[in-house]
């Protein structure tokens, strides 16, 4: 049996990260030689996943990039 670790850092909901999350594990085990799913996925959006392995389990990190526009907060 495994398990899976989810850390939503964001502000949706855990059921909208859920689907990101979902997206990511249906392309199936893709980096490091097929044994993770993909380090980092992006969306247009912002969204972020970052896959990582531990030894009993799969983690994931949700997050929204932080994207600054030139000449904003100078």
């Amino acid at each position: 049996m495994s398990k899976i670790i989810i850390h939503n850092d964001t502000d949706m909901s855990d059921i909208e990260a859920m689907w990101y999350i979902l997206d990511v594990m249906r392309e199936g085990r893709v980096s490091n030689f097929d044994k993770q799913y993909c380090y980092a996925t992006r969306w247009s959006d912002g969204t972020v996943v970052l896959a990582g392995l531990n030894k009993n389990s799969d983690r994931f990190v949700v997050y929204k990039e932080v994207v600054y526009k030139e000449g904003e907060n100078d």
